[in-house]
């Protein structure tokens, strides 16, 4: 009441307010309580909203604007806020921002039926117990006033962490999806003895210049159930979020150039800044680290 009335007194003044607002609010101040109120100190609790509030507005613009209630309490802990989920919730209320609802899946598979196909390996186990171990792939379409940009993920199962990725005018598996996979490849130091690459049965990962490419590095191809979302979840689960949180958050989109900057931006913050639920609100950066932390100490001639 009392923020209601600041915002609009200037316009409508006070006594005006208060007595409109009374015959249709019960329980609406009188101007009296109004500037009694007003006379008061603040208490703590205001002067802590009053803290946190541009804290939270920062922090919410700051995570493309998508933060609920459950990673934006997780978040101004991390800070170093001792604050609970309800206020949270009520803060987030007063500053205006909300958390971003899932977009429905879209599937953009091109089933190519001629092909001869790798096993499913994963069998719907999206688990591994580290990294490089598993691998998931797929490719999603952003529409553009200059066309479509086509986009692939390379994801790492067990810390969620984009690997890979790539933003092309073209589906064409030695231009889209290839180059996903290098830069993957590249980052893993080159070659991939053992991992598993899953993928859908899209003409993109069955054409042979790119089956062959998994060949030469070494890794062992998956494929999934044609038509169903569900064997390859967890990439779709990623492309999902992408559009999400990025495409329609920040669209439309002009060109092809636009998208492939702005996914070299969103890339970095999945894997650097943003909390992940399924990793107990950690980023996949730090959840590596921590794997790689723990295999050291056991290596170590004292762990």
């Amino acid at each position: 009441m009392i923020r209601f009335i600041d915002e609009y007194r200037d316009r409508f003044g006070v006594e005006f307010l208060c007595r409109t607002l009374r015959a249709a609010v019960r329980g609406f101040l009188t101007s009296r309580g109004y500037r009694a109120a007003k006379a008061r100190s603040a208490s703590a609790r205001q002067l802590r909203d009053e803290l946190l509030l541009p804290e939270i507005r920062r922090l919410h613009a700051k995570h493309y604007g998508v933060y609920g209630r459950r990673k934006m309490h997780a978040l101004l802990k991390r800070e170093g806020w001792k604050i609970g989920r309800d206020q949270t919730e009520r803060l987030m209320r007063l500053a205006g921002v909300r958390g971003v609802r899932k977009s429905k899946r879209v599937f953009t598979t091109r089933p190519n039926k001629t092909a001869a196909l790798p096993a499913d390996l994963v069998n719907r186990r999206f688990a591994a117990d580290g990294p490089r171990k598993l691998w998931v792939c797929d490719v999603t379409y952003v529409a553009t006033w200059s066309g479509f940009a086509y986009v692939a993920f390379v994801t790492d199962v067990y810390s969620r962490r984009i690997v890979g990725w790539n933003v092309a005018a073209t589906l064409k598996s030695e231009v889209l999806p290839m180059q996903a996979l290098d830069m993957a490849a590249w980052q893993s130091g080159g070659r991939l003895d053992g991992l598993i690459h899953h993928a859908d049965h899209g003409s993109n990962y069955t054409a042979m210049v790119y089956t062959d490419r998994i060949a030469e590095l070494g890794a062992v191809p998956s494929t999934g159930t044609v038509g169903d979302s569900f064997d390859n979840a967890m990439a779709e689960a990623v492309n999902n979020l992408y559009k999400t949180e990025l495409i329609r958050q920040q669209g439309p989109w002009r060109t092809v150039e636009q998208v492939e900057l702005a996914t070299l931006e969103y890339v970095w913050w999945w894997n650097h800044e943003r909390l992940h639920g399924e990793l107990d609100m950690r980023t996949p950066i730090e959840v590596e680290q921590a794997y790689y932390a723990e295999a050291e100490e056991l290596l170590s001639p004292t762990g």
